[in-house]
């Protein structure tokens, strides 16, 4: 029997190397976009901490008799 070597065609180095770049590319897409999310979570957070802020000062020279201590 002679030896053929044979391999299938979903063995080969390019059709790996193009499955490896689109897993590549979807991960990096996810973390991208988990990355953004952060960010505008931060955002949400830092208005959300203005907003405290600013009612905290209120209620200060309403209720605490005079003005806040940062200001």
């Amino acid at each position: 029997m002679p030896s053929t070597s044979f391999q299938a065609p979903f063995l080969v180095d390019d059709y790996l190397r193009s499955v490896g770049d689109w897993q590549k590319a979807v991960t990096e897409s996810m973390l991208h976009a988990q990355r953004v999310q952060w960010g505008m979570l931060a955002a949400w957070q830092r208005a959300i901490g203005a907003v405290q802020e600013d009612l905290r000062d209120q209620w200060v020279c309403r209720f605490g008799g005079g003005v806040p201590l940062d200001g």
